[in-house]
């Protein structure tokens, strides 16, 4: 694949057309975004600002349980959030986020409506929310380790690679690492076995988190973003992770030149597809200043521009035609057809399955 080096410089000067074309318009202010880490160009916030004086103050986290400990706790001062959908749908029964406003958004009109159908699943009529970018949680692996390991002709593509005791017990020495979110790993262990990733049955728990605890010991670490370098770095050598988080491990082993080579693979049991929603809190102090940055994220231009930077694909149908050939072509970052008939939804846990969830992670985490 062509470096993503390359894909930044094109994502750059089309924005700058963008821009060039939009003029400037003078406007005051601040807009307040709290965003997942790693997740958009300086670019993109400074040609915010240059098209519409707005400044931007933002700030990162890299778990939605941060997020969401900001938001309940109230007078986040945020702005605007991205959380993700699963999570979204229940922050919204609380009462978290307002309603948008339409009329500000005019480039709603180049959002994908079966995407924006499938992320309306956790928001009825998309009344709260836009997609940010989409993604799946499949398996980041070291390349030449894993070969090494179990041979050239070894299928990827499954989650043996981490839930297999046998099989993960020949990568231990190279490194697993699993992401620390029950929300992920339940729904791909549930895969694993065959079992609805859906699933709220307290049995189903009960069962995946034996069939976790028998391949933990192989485990290095849990967390959620420590993954990236470490693959590039080749630190370790197999992660379950987020598509795009690996994908920029794979640039970023590529840029070092150490010889370090990373992959991404949606296992063939089934993925989560995921969706990072746009959102703006019900106490935003700058809802209007929230409207212009998520309508200024939808501009076809801006959007190419993120998805060539961090290898998400979007759910901004008319971005497309600008997001970089290789990147859109590529079935691990924009699925084919028929892998995507093995993704499935993310699922919103009631406050009950909530703590089972929780009491049977902490096993896992634990060891115990």
């Amino acid at each position: 694949m062509k470096n993503r080096f390359s894909a930044r410089m094109t994502a750059a000067s089309v924005l700058a057309l963008a821009i060039g074309a939009a003029g400037s318009v003078q406007a005051q202010g601040v807009v307040n975004v709290f965003n997942w880490s790693d997740y958009i160009t300086d670019e993109v916030l400074e040609q915010f600002t240059a098209e519409t004086g707005i400044r931007v103050v933002y700030d990162v986290y890299d778990s939605n349980d941060t997020l969401e400990a900001r938001l309940l706790a109230g007078a986040s001062g945020f702005d605007v959030v991205v959380p993700t959908a699963t999570f979204m749908q229940r922050q919204i029964a609380a009462g978290v986020y307002q309603p948008l406003n339409r009329d500000l958004l005019p480039n709603l009109a180049n959002m994908d409506e079966a995407l924006m159908a499938a992320a309306a699943t956790h928001d009825p009529g998309n009344e709260h929310g836009v997609i940010y970018m989409w993604g799946t949680t499949g398996i980041g692996y070291n390349i030449d380790m894993v070969a090494e390991r179990l041979g050239e002709d070894f299928d990827v593509d499954t989650w043996a690679m981490v839930f297999d005791p046998e099989i993960a017990a020949q990568l231990a020495d190279c490194g697993i690492s699993w992401l620390d979110s029950p929300t992920d790993m339940f729904p791909a262990a549930f895969a694993w076995m065959g079992i609805d990733p859906q699933s709220t049955d307290a049995a189903d728990f009960e069962a995946a988190t034996e069939m976790m605890l028998a391949a933990r010991e192989h485990v290095r670490y849990f967390h959620s973003s420590q993954y990236i370098s470490d693959l590039a770095n080749g630190e370790i050598c197999v992660a379950v992770g987020w598509s795009g988080d690996v994908l920029q491990a794979a640039e970023r082993a590529d840029e070092a030149g150490r010889g370090v080579n990373v992959w991404y693979a949606i296992p063939a049991e089934g993925a989560m597809q995921w969706f990072d929603m746009l959102v703006i809190p019900a106490d935003a102090p700058n809802p209007e200043n929230a409207h212009a940055f998520i309508n200024f994220i939808m501009q076809p231009e801006v959007t190419a521009a993120i998805t060539n930077y961090v290898w998400y694909p979007n759910a901004n149908r008319a971005s497309w035609e600008f997001v970089d050939e290789e990147i859109f072509n590529d079935p691990a970052i924009f699925p084919t057809a028929e892998v995507s008939e093995t993704l499935f939804p993310g699922v919103t846990y009631d406050s009950r399955t909530d703590r089972t969830v929780t009491r049977h992670w902490t096993r896992i985490r634990t060891g115990q």
